[in-house]
């Protein structure tokens, strides 16, 4: 389980075995069943968690009540909610195991030594933030400029194979779209 946490960060820094050992350590493993919630609206957020196998879904509660999904974290992906974890605020986003997942989770405490202790996580951290700014501005891009027919094109490029173990109703979520006109892209589409 470790090998694919090093090979994520490996992307960005390198370490040596005992120094990724070292960064490691802090990490707990966490099994979450499906519909188990990882972090709930209104509690605060103390922890990053990268996520093993399954999928997570982030979302809020728009004003009508309906679910708005801000992305999937499958494998290899981050979850967190960073307003909360960094400005001590509580979170209006919601995190939910969508089918039995695993993650190995770091609390704020353990990070903030890991930053006293290794510099170069303080880099790792930096630039994985980076790249998340980046991916969250492609989103809003995304949302607010393209047609339904070319977000769902690039839900299927930028999550190959997620359709198949998400319901319609999530995917429609995550596009902002209902689910019956998700039917008719589908259909449009083929």
């Amino acid at each position: 389980m470790s090998d694919l946490l090093y090979q994520n960060i490996s992307r960005y820094i390198d370490l040596s075995q005992e120094e990724f050992s070292q960064f490691a350590e802090p990490f707990q493993l966490k099994h979450y069943k499906k519909k188990e919630i990882v972090l709930k609206e209104g509690e605060y957020c103390y922890f990053e968690g990268f996520v093993l196998n399954g999928c997570f879904k982030i979302y809020y509660l728009n004003e009508n009540g309906f679910e708005q999904t801000l992305y999937f974290a499958v494998q290899g992906w981050w979850i967190t909610d960073l307003d909360s974890l960094i400005n001590h605020v509580p979170t209006i986003l919601n995190i939910e195991a969508v089918e039995d997942s695993e993650a190995l989770m770091i609390s704020k405490k353990d990070k903030a030594i890991l930053y006293e202790t290794m510099p170069q996580i303080e880099k790792l951290f930096r630039i994985m933030n980076q790249q998340s700014s980046v991916a969250l501005q492609r989103r809003i891009l995304s949302l607010t400029g393209k047609t339904a027919d070319k977000r769902y094109v690039e839900f299927l490029e930028k999550y190959p194979g997620l359709e198949q173990r998400l319901t319609q109703q999530q995917v429609a979520s995550y596009l902002g779209i209902t689910h019956e006109f998700l039917s008719k892209i589908r259909k449009k589409l083929l």
